[in-house]
């Protein structure tokens, strides 16, 4: 089914539009109505449709504005022109715009249903070409030069020596000279396969129906292929059952690299969602300055991988985003470290217990000598303190007042006591670190708020503005934000401005554009349009009420 959202500012037109076709038998689904071009906008920033069917004169923004606004940033998007006879001058400008399709007013529901159809079709034929699954099968075969996968797969498991590394990447024709580098990880989201209707109905099978894993990973891999060559930076390729993007920059601005690192990814997230249907979640490591550190920001980038249960998944998660990085420690390469780590700062309290029980399940009590013994304990607290010391937590917190971790192995009888005081301090970790995380983004939108207190009545406030205040990614900020406002940015900053309308005209005498002004409103028309809509009346029409006129 593919989403539409239609605008057209008179609501007659549009609710017969709407009404007239049965628009699930043609496979379409009108996912928001809009009666302005600026309203149409916010909506195809938060729905991501297929198609824009538009009017193209419309208050706020026109149609035409609203397919360069489209084209711009979603040109995967198709838009469909409605005009008439008396706006030919419109129409040429859609032609350079390369307009999907136009339709001349009047038209009937049947010719509305045939164009509808012809675009349907040709975004069919796209998906197809992308999700062929012989065309991919034989383009997978051909294209995974097997040494240089394997190189490329030793760079991010363990660190190679400069000399390997410099010799390897003239052998097998790559070029890994820069400054700054940066391992990333994208992983194809899990999705639940249920009967699908689509084949039956004619549609060609999808990557997502077949639940190829490989396949997927494979299409996944082609997608950002294509995005790194266009953008001429970055390498991909399969690493296990993940795509492993390596930046690489001659540049020596880590927050460049950083941000020219996610914005790929996030590209390649949405081309992934949009022509494959499946989702993706991506983690971004630390920045590095050497080929032989990037094991060290593929450990971070899995981790940052791992926030998705917190976050949740179909996002770009950089680990620089969601952990301190001032006390960085080096990763550990062992699985039950980092499977210890991971469940410390992640888990629950039983999945805690049971690796906490595989870890010394392990153990031959008959085999171990009393050093391997503390040899193995020691390393166990050690892990503990270490995520305690990443975490800023005073080990006073959890341990007690004037207890030494260390000191407390010679005060076991045995293995068991051993092994419930660990699972008892690790619990206490796990909640000082949910605490503290709760809190940062408490803290966090705090700030936010307060910056957007300030600053509401400029007309350039916007989301980005607040993330560079606050020094941190947009994707992650708005994640953060919804969940603890339960509102997006773009609402919450439309309600402070519309709640400062409404005292300015209760307490002054200001005119209505002039309060539109006053509260960051670049359009007095637009201004009133919002107010209506929020409030049910106009700002002349509340002035009147509450001075009881």
């Amino acid at each position: 089914m593919y989403k539409l959202i239609l605008a057209e500012d008179e609501e007659d037109v549009r609710e017969g539009i709407v009404s007239q076709i049965d628009w699930a038998a043609y496979g379409f689904e009108v996912v928001e109505q809009a009666e302005n071009g600026r309203e149409a906008a916010e909506a195809v920033d938060r729905l991501l449709p297929d198609v824009v069917v538009t009017d193209i004169q419309m208050p706020f923004m026109n149609g035409l504005e609203l397919a360069e606004y489209v084209r711009s940033r979603y040109p995967g998007t198709r838009v469909i022109i409605l005009t008439g006879f008396d706006e030919f001058e419109y129409a040429q400008k859609a032609i350079k715009l390369q307009i999907d399709e136009y339709i001349l007013k009047p038209f009937s529901s049947q010719e509305l249903i045939e164009v509808l159809l012809k675009v349907r079709r040709a975004m069919e034929e796209e998906s197809a070409e992308k999700e062929n699954v012989f065309v991919l099968s034989e383009h997978y075969r051909k294209s995974l030069p097997v040494l240089r996968e394997q190189f490329l797969s030793s760079l991010v498991s363990r660190r190679l020596p400069a000399a390997e590394i410099a010799a390897k990447s003239t052998e097998y024709d790559l070029n890994l000279s820069g400054r700054l580098y940066q391992a990333s990880v994208i992983r194809v989201d899990y999705v639940r396969t249920e009967a699908q209707t689509d084949r039956a109905e004619g549609h060609p099978l999808s990557l997502r129906d077949t639940g190829d894993r490989n396949l997927q990973l494979f299409a996944v891999l082609n997608i950002a292929e294509e995005l790194c060559l266009k953008h001429g930076f970055g390498k991909v390729f399969i690493h296990r059952d993940e795509v492993v993007l390596l930046s690489v920059s001659p540049a020596d601005d880590k927050g460049a690299v950083s941000g020219q690192t996610l914005a790929l990814l996030e590209e390649i997230r949405r081309h992934v969602q949009r022509f494959l249907k499946l989702t993706v979640t991506a983690g971004a490591g630390t920045v590095c300055t050497a080929p032989a550190h990037l094991s060290d920001s593929f450990s971070d980038a899995l981790q940052a991988l791992d926030y998705r249960l917190i976050l949740g998944n179909n996002r770009v998660i950089w680990i620089e985003d969601v952990e301190s990085r001032a006390n960085q420690l080096p990763a550990y390469d062992e699985l039950s470290r980092q499977a210890l780590i991971r469940t410390i700062k992640l888990g629950t309290v039983q999945e805690l217990t049971e690796v906490i029980d595989g870890l010394f399940g392990g153990l031959d009590a008959d085999q171990l000598s009393t050093a391997d013994y503390e040899i193995f304990l020691t390393e166990i607290i050690t892990s503990v303190l270490r995520v305690a010391k990443e975490a800023g937590s005073d080990t006073a917190a959890f341990l007690g007042p004037g207890i030494s971790a260390l000191a407390e192995i010679h005060k076991f009888n045995n293995m068991g006591e051993a092994r419930q005081w660990i699972v008892s301090v690790c619990s206490k970790l796990m909640e000082f670190i949910a605490r503290d995380r709760q809190s940062g983004y408490t803290q966090l939108v705090e700030e936010a708020l307060e910056y957007i207190r300030s600053h509401y009545q400029e007309p350039d406030m916007s989301i980005g503005r607040v993330c560079q205040h606050l020094h941190i990614s947009t994707g992650y900020f708005s994640s953060v934000f919804k969940k603890e406002m339960k509102l997006t940015f773009v609402a919450y900053l439309l309600q402070i401005r519309l709640e400062a309308a409404k005292e300015l005209l209760r307490s002054t005498e200001l005119k209505a554009f002039e309060i539109a002004e006053r509260i960051g409103f670049a359009d007095p028309n637009y201004f009133s349009f919002c107010f209506r809509k929020k409030f049910g009346f106009s700002p002349k029409e509340y002035k009147n009420s509450a001075r009881g006129g």
